[in-house]
């Protein structure tokens, strides 16, 4: 997998490889079957992504993002990034390279720099009196650059995340891991004004189609794969001059040249 420049695979939910620069990094990974009352849709998580990681980054510290058993899957010697106020529960995991971050600070990893940016999302962990730490996103700086949202509603600075250049591609949250979203959260619409802020080559929509509760696929199957769909055609309307790829759990978005494919 080193051999491959520029891909991006969208592993399910938040976690997504990036491969830029040489750089391989990770986003919240949660690489199991199961998580608490959450079945796992569509194709496992090879266990060759889990191997030869340059960093892993946490945008913040709810479960479905910040999962320990996934997290002990990993290389623990492997650099974490993570939002301020984490540190002590990456170092209870086993990790020896922790980073903590806040918006506006950036890490080298691999000779690929990542920034944190903001994000407006809730930033507890539970239960009552566990650790808080403020989410954040992240934006990848190699000769692609990548705009991971994490968890986030839209907010005032957003137009100002990209930097001085153009984002080569925006991983834009359009749901949830159920049938309604609580607050801190972009729907389809609401991912669709943020892009038009963002304002990428390419966007590219994550956080859909992989986590649900048990069984209730069977009677409101819907949000499972309705939200891009949705997301894309708010995206026309809204951010005409963005390509949207809607990318299966478990593919991958090419990016070669002055366009991209999916495998």
């Amino acid at each position: 997998m080193r051999g491959v420049d520029e891909r991006i695979t969208f592993l399910g939910h938040a976690t997504l490889l990036i491969e830029t620069g040489g750089a391989r990094l990770i986003t919240d990974p949660v690489l199991r079957s199961r998580l608490i009352h959450l079945r796992r849709h569509g194709r496992a998580v090879d266990e060759d992504v889990q191997r030869d990681l340059d960093g892993i980054l946490i945008s913040h510290l709810h479960r479905d993002h910040w999962d320990t058993p996934s997290l002990k899957l990993l290389e623990r010697w492997t650099p974490i990034v993570v939002p301020r106020g984490a540190g002590a529960l990456a170092a209870d995991a086993g990790f020896t390279d922790v980073r903590e971050v806040v918006a506006g600070d950036v890490v080298e990893l691999c000779g690929v720099r990542v920034r944190a940016v903001s994000a407006e999302h809730d930033d507890r962990r539970g239960p009552v009196g566990g650790p808080r730490a403020d989410p954040i996103g992240f934006v990848v700086e190699g000769p692609t650059r990548v705009y991971f949202a994490g968890d986030t509603d839209v907010f005032d600075g957003m137009r100002a995340l990209p930097g001085d250049a153009r984002l080569d591609v925006a991983l834009l949250p359009v749901w949830g891991w159920g049938p309604t979203l609580g607050p801190g959260h972009m729907d389809p619409r609401r991912a669709a004004e943020a892009l038009a802020l963002l304002q990428p080559r390419i966007a590219l929509p994550i956080h859909w189609g992989t986590l649900y509760p048990v069984a209730l696929h069977r009677v409101r199957p819907n949000p499972l794969t309705g939200p891009p769909h949705q997301f894309a055609r708010f995206a026309a309307s809204l951010a005409p001059d963005v390509d949207v790829r809607i990318v299966q759990p478990g593919g991958s978005l090419l990016l070669d040249g002055p366009l991209a494919t999916v495998e």
